[in-house]
């Protein structure tokens, strides 16, 4: 970006700030450029969208408030538009499409939708609500029947994700996300598909996507959370992934044998099986053809040496914590 003053290019500054929301203060790395001229500093929309993202993260986190996409997702399930969603759960009635598009909600609003996730409560808020249309009802009631129907045959899907991450939320440890086995399994068959990595650079594809998203917007894409192991970053329980993706007929397993007796392990999309955009946004998909394209040519050791400059490898390398998403802000160009 060039300074408004001196048309001269500035270079990125950061600094960590206390920024407030909603009478509360979070620490936040905030960005800016820097006039070296003139010692200004200048916010474009890109920074401000994501020192105020930082903030904002932290408020849900603390208070386990839900992402606009868990908002979107708990809605969509019942079918119902955004001011229907609105009118039944007694909020004003563009306020549920508000959240949507990312305004926070309140605490006991947070409460409220995050109740209505579970089909049997929701149920009960129908028939509470100030909904008079009987069809409308009974058009919902049909879904709801249906949902419990589904959950109960879903209930191994969700308990294996609990086995990989838990139940907890998004958190600095998420990237901000709550963790998608769904988004993780294609972002593991695009660079299937694109590039045949071994299991070692696989790892690190991942790592760079979702960390390098996060740099750019506060977010991570798939809400994966890493440790740091030998080899680099990781994401946590990896092995227990491939194994099931395979198991699933999502990828395939090539096993190479080393001279010096090591077993090597080359992933591909199982037959028939493609790459699916559509659960990801046009930024999270340039992400990914951005490391894809930079990747494309490094090799598996090459990658290595690349990771452990980063500071999220070298902060935790020897304790084997959760990599803090925030430590994305000090990842090296690339």
């Amino acid at each position: 970006m060039k300074s408004p003053i001196t048309g001269k290019e500035m270079s990125v500054h950061k600094e960590w700030r206390k920024m407030k929301f909603r009478r509360e203060e979070f620490s936040v790395l905030f960005h800016t450029y820097l006039c070296e001229d003139t010692g200004e500093k200048f916010e474009d929309e890109i920074f401000a969208e994501l020192n105020f993202n930082q903030t904002v993260n932290q408020y849900r986190a603390k208070y386990i408030i839900p992402t606009p996409e868990k908002i979107s997702q708990i809605r969509e399930q019942f079918g119902l538009p955004a001011t229907k969603m609105s009118i039944i759960l007694g909020l004003g009635v563009n306020s549920y499409r508000q959240y949507e598009a990312g305004e926070i909600p309140s605490q006991s609003n947070a409460r409220l939708i995050q109740i209505a996730e579970d089909p049997k409560e929701f149920k009960r808020i129908v028939e509470l609500s100030t909904e008079s249309d009987q069809k409308t009802k009974e058009k919902i009631f049909k879904r709801i029947d249906l949902l419990v129907n589904q959950g109960k045959k879903n209930r191994p899907e969700k308990n294996i994700t609990q086995y990989f991450w838990g139940d907890g939320g998004a958190s600095s440890n998420t990237g901000f996300r709550v963790p998608d086995l769904n988004k993780l399994s294609e972002m593991i068959v695009f660079f299937a598909e694109k590039l045949q990595p071994w299991k070692t650079k696989l790892n690190k594809l991942l790592f760079y996507s979702d960390f390098s998203f996060f740099k750019k917007t506060a977010f991570s894409i798939s809400g994966t959370p890493y440790i740091a192991l030998s080899m680099g970053p990781v994401p946590v329980k990896f092995n227990s992934i491939y194994e099931y993706l395979i198991g699933k007929n999502t990828i395939n397993v090539e096993f190479t044998i080393f001279k010096d007796g090591g077993i090597g392990e080359r992933f591909s999309p199982d037959a028939g099986r493609t790459f699916n955009p559509a659960i990801f946004s046009k930024n999270e998909l340039e992400m990914l053809e951005s490391i894809a394209k930079k990747f494309a040519h490094t090799s598996t050791q090459e990658i290595i040496q690349i990771s452990h400059l980063e500071k999220a490898w070298i902060d935790n390398k020897d304790s084997r914590a959760v990599i803090d998403y925030r430590l994305s802000f000090e990842l090296n160009d690339i």
